[in-house]
């Protein structure tokens, strides 16, 4: 299986490597689930600016002083993985798109919430889930396959937004 990883990224990093080092703003947000009668689609490019794919750990940001643990993308890096996962949770897949690849996904996460405390975390697909070929030929973090604490920041966009949603679909 490694061997056969080896060839597959050797053979897209030699004949597409725009499309795989592509480092562009994000466009787009998808937020699906099971309990949403349709897609939400985030694009407004101020609110984007701010759940940057090419943030955290794996990312090779240059700037001064940049820190791959602190809070980014849509991710608080610094309460390191989730050891023990809550139950009860309202699952939904986030899926990012950015100007190089605007009708393809760069990255796939699943976010999920606990509705009696609000908390939300974030799922980077490992090897053995559906995503994980995709995200990885955008970003190798080293931490995939685990469950991490959302973003401040994420909670106070994605919450709101879901729970419209969810109450739209009743109606």
């Amino acid at each position: 299986m490694k061997k056969i990883l080896v060839i597959a990224l050797t053979l897209l990093l030699s004949v597409a490597p725009s499309v795989v080092l592509a480092k562009g703003a994000t466009t787009k947000i998808v937020i699906e689930g099971k309990d949403l009668s349709k897609p939400i689609e985030i694009s407004d490019p101020k609110v984007l600016a701010h759940f940057s794919v090419w943030a955290g750990p794996g990312t090779s940001f240059t700037q001064p002083g940049f820190n791959a643990n602190a809070p980014s993308f849509i991710i608080d890096w610094s309460q390191g993985p989730i050891a023990h996962l809550p139950e009860a949770l309202q699952k939904y897949q986030v899926t990012f798109y950015s100007e190089e690849r605007s009708e393809r996904p760069i990255y796939v996460v699943y976010y999920a919430v606990q509705p009696s405390s609000g908390q939300g975390y974030v799922y980077l697909p490992g090897p053995s889930d559906k995503w994980w070929l995709l995200n990885t030929f955008s970003i190798l973090r080293g931490v995939e396959g685990k469950w991490f604490h959302a973003l401040d920041a994420w909670e106070n966009l994605a919450i709101p937004l879901i729970e419209k949603a969810r109450i739209a679909s009743k109606s």
